[in-house]
């Protein structure tokens, strides 16, 4: 048994420990918001928050959370009323939609370090979280819409 909190919730996995994050998430506590994109920590849209640091959690192990806070999406606002979740409303960023809940995640956790992100920082902290899109100058408007918020 594994336990740690999830979106604020307490929860307890029974599952091999080197299971990836991704299908604890997805398969066993039935939250569908993380995405399975690589398998290899490449694309990024699995991202999820541990302990306030956005990881990749297809290449996160579930014995790595052990005591610790798990955010997904749906934990980000559940009303979708997160600043980020309404510029990117505003700014309709997605498309086929499958990459933004890994690339909300990633700039959820630039946000919370950097309120007032220049471009440059917006850039090298979303480098890395792949939108086969190319939605890449939405999601950037959509930061810094909510970076004003």
């Amino acid at each position: 048994m594994v336990a740690f909190t999830l979106n604020g919730k307490p929860v307890s996995v029974e599952a091999d420990s080197s299971t990836p994050l991704l299908w604890v998430i997805r398969d066993q506590l039935k939250l569908t918001g993380t995405k399975y994109g690589c398998g290899m920590a490449v694309c990024g849209a699995c991202t999820v928050h541990v302990n306030g640091a956005a990881v990749r959690s297809c290449a996160t192990q579930l014995s790595a959370v052990a005591g610790k806070r798990v955010v997904t999406i749906e934990g980000l606002s559940p009303t979708s009323s997160h600043p980020l979740q309404k510029a990117w409303i505003a700014e309709q960023v997605p498309q086929c939609g499958y990459c933004q809940s890994g690339q909300l995640m990633k700039a959820a956790e630039l946000l919370a370090a950097n309120p007032k992100p220049t471009r440059a920082q917006i850039d090298t902290a979303m480098q890395g979280n792949i939108c086969r899109c190319g939605t890449y100058q939405r999601i950037h408007r959509a930061i810094k819409r909510a970076a004003q918020v």
